[in-house]
């Protein structure tokens, strides 16, 4: 009769936690769909893609991506990394409060005010745990009245360590979605080198909004938690509840030097190793509280760090978008097109259409007229080996073959490459050249036309980009 009744109260005490979490939730998701900063992230990112159709338009005179087809993809990815991310938090007990959250949005505000990429946790959750520090050590019973000494005092009691951790954590999530969605994502476009020199590049930005549920510890009476967290020592105990956490996680890159595919592979390894890296830190700074303001500012430095060897690296290698003398380069490939069709892959270099060389984007559109009924390509690869294309082409099918060529000396616009601000979101991301470049030369310096009629070509060269799709 005893085993009866202690089965049947622990059925009960399961059925309660069961409720009680269901409940939690339904709050949390509340919280979560009534959060203004959740939606400023959506329209910041809806914003951002925005604009790179644009620049495609201008650039290329076609649109490579929809920029709502981007933004539904960006949702959905961090709709996934949100459920892992707040799973892994909630079992280690990591805990925020209302006013750490809107804290941590006015400092990531503020730095977007700067640069787009500032728009991170890693930056904003550093800022703050060096001025709990400042004021732990500094000013330990400075204070004022109303909101802003609530928000002092927030800051000052938060659990520095586990919002490093939690930083880790997110970062981890980035570079999963850098890897799954960032080359896809890329943009291309024409880029003027250090040396004055236009070049094909990819624009790699790409930006989440990741919602997180995360644990808040209650003082009123509750269940307490099934396990013990890592986090918050016995204060568990009393009660819990679950707090909205919305984040923004981004990734930004420019490549010249590698194919797409390439450069998110080598990003998101590097960014697993700062995770790991800060994971380590933020761990350690939970049983040694004198680390948290080394954690934090080795999240900033190293993350600038990534930034810097990143660009360096780029400035070192060679650009990989220019015009080849073996043909003509592929800087995109359309997609749904022919191209895509026939297995042309970006970076390859056509050499010869219907069994006719081609060097110049003339070349190419009279060899193709030159059979309407069927597409013979022959293609350098990225190993310089020849593959065969063929292909039949049919009526109605677009008319062109659905390829971006690398930039040539017809080019009237490039990209505008440097980080932009969000007031720079608002402004045209292209920049018209101030002057054309001289007799369109062949990779020996050797002149393709009459240096008379392409000085009188250039002249009277229109306002708007040379269309590059073939």
């Amino acid at each position: 009769m005893r085993v009866r009744q202690v089965g049947l109260w622990k059925g009960a005490g399961e059925v309660d936690l069961l409720a009680e979490i269901g409940v939690h939730l339904a709050e949390g998701l509340l919280q979560w769909l009534l959060s203004p900063f959740y939606w400023l992230a959506i329209i910041l990112i809806a914003m951002y893609y925005r604009r790179q159709v644009t620049l495609e338009r201008r650039l290329f005179s076609v649109k490579m991506h929809s920029w709502a087809e981007q933004t539904w993809h960006a949702w959905l990815g961090g709709l996934i990394a949100g459920l892992i991310v707040s799973a892994a938090a909630i079992g280690l007990g990591i805990t925020v409060t209302r006013e750490v959250v809107i804290a941590l949005w006015i400092v990531a505000l503020l730095l977007l005010l700067v640069r787009v990429r500032f728009l991170c946790l890693a930056y904003s959750a550093s800022v703050l745990a060096l001025l709990q520090f400042g004021l732990r050590v500094f000013a330990p019973d400075w204070t004022v009245d109303g909101w802003g000494g609530t928000m002092i005092a927030a800051i000052r009691d938060m659990d520095a360590a586990g919002l490093l951790v939690l930083v880790a954590l997110l970062h981890a999530a980035e570079a999963w979605l850098i890897r799954k969605q960032a080359a896809r994502m890329a943009g291309p476009l024409f880029m003027e080198s250090k040396r004055g020199r236009i070049v094909g590049a990819y624009q790699m930005q790409s930006l989440w909004p990741v919602p997180l549920m995360l644990l808040f510890p209650t003082a009123t009476a509750g269940t307490p938690l099934p396990w013990t967290p890592l986090f918050g020592g016995d204060i568990w105990l009393q009660g819990w509840t679950l707090i909205a956490f919305p984040v923004m996680i981004g990734f930004s890159e420019l490549t010249f030097t590698r194919l797409p595919q390439e450069k998110a592979a080598v990003s998101a390894s590097r960014l697993f190793a700062y995770a790991a890296v800060l994971l380590a830190l933020g761990l350690a700074a939970t049983w040694w509280s004198p680390l948290v303001p080394v954690a934090a500012i080795a999240a900033l430095v190293l993350h600038e760090a990534l930034i810097w060897y990143s660009r360096r690296e780029e400035s070192e290698r060679s650009p990989v978008f220019t015009q080849d003398a073996r043909g003509l380069r592929v800087l995109a490939v359309l997609p749904g097109s022919p191209a895509q069709e026939l297995g042309i892959r970006i970076g390859e270099v056509i050499a010869k259409a219907n069994g006719i060389s081609v060097r110049t984007k003339e070349q190419l559109h009279q060899a193709l007229r030159s059979n309407a009924a069927f597409c013979k390509l022959e293609v350098y690869d990225a190993n310089g080996e020849v593959r065969f294309l063929q292909r039949a082409l049919y009526a109605g099918e677009h008319h062109q073959l659905g390829v971006l060529l690398a930039p040539d000396n017809s080019v009237s616009f490039v990209a505008v490459t440097r980080q932009p601000s969000f007031f720079a979101l608002l402004a045209a991301p292209w920049a018209k050249l101030k002057q054309g470049f001289g007799p369109k030369q062949d990779e020996q310096g050797i002149s393709t036309g009459n240096d008379r009629a392409d000085k009188h070509e250039e002249a009277h060269r229109p306002t708007a980009t040379t269309d590059t799709s073939i």
